[in-house]
């Protein structure tokens, strides 16, 4: 864990230049880890995804475990999904229209239909703690290296975070070999630093759904002793 005193919010400057496309899907089930699947089905039906550098692929979300239910640790095993379930690719906001695209596709994710119906585009949150479920850093095993490295990665970027808790470790795995992740939460952040960091991204395999981030509750909650 990183932690430091925090410091007076600034003003922001950064355009909104990113946005979150996101689409209604109507898609049964998905494999437990299907990140090069999905990925590779967007980048089929979206030629351009592939090379825009600012374009990043959020993973579908499927249940954990909980009430008795264990997930299954097989990544092949096939999880349902909810009808609220989404689709989300950050773009950039000139490639807004050509997202529409996707429209009315089906998608074969490794082996499952995922049909895309609606779409609708979310801004930014400006907000100052950020989450990424999966961040791909060359550190080692251990949690310290792991932020050292990340600490170092965002002031290369200009940004000096106060607070930093990495997390779940989860791999993705691709034809290549494995990619090791580690969920990273961030807090403090200006709201500059925020939005850039959504915008820009840390660390590799964007388009496999690694190094986005998105808004989360205060890092401070999760040091407080339940009552």
């Amino acid at each position: 864990m990183h932690w430091e005193e925090a410091r007076p919010t600034e003003e922001c400057a950064i355009p909104d230049a990113v946005v979150d496309a996101v689409f209604s899907i109507s898609c049964r089930e998905l494999p437990v880890d299907h990140a090069y699947a999905l990925s590779q089905a967007v980048q089929q039906a979206l030629p351009w995804f592939a090379e825009d550098a600012g374009a990043g692929l959020h993973l579908i979300q499927i249940a954990g475990s909980g009430n008795g239910w264990m997930r299954p640790s097989d990544p092949q095993a096939l999880l349902p999904l909810s009808r609220r379930t989404k689709l989300i690719l950050r773009i950039p906001v000139q490639r807004a229209a050509d997202a529409r695209a996707l429209l009315h596709q089906t998608l074969d994710v490794g082996g499952q239909a995922l049909r895309v119906d609606q779409i609708a585009f979310r801004p930014l949150v400006r907000i100052t703690t950020l989450f990424s479920r999966h961040v791909v850093i060359a550190s080692g095993d251990d949690e310290a290296g792991f932020l050292q490295a990340a600490d170092d990665q965002l002031r290369a970027l200009g940004i000096r975070p106060k607070k930093m808790l990495c997390g779940l470790k989860t791999p993705i795995r691709i034809p290549a070999g494995t990619l090791q992740t580690c969920s990273l939460m961030l807090a403090e952040l200006t709201l500059e630093e925020s939005l850039q960091l959504q915008q820009q991204g840390l660390g590799p395999a964007r388009k496999l759904g690694c190094g986005l981030f998105i808004a989360h509750k205060d890092i401070n909650d999760l040091r407080r002793k339940p009552e």
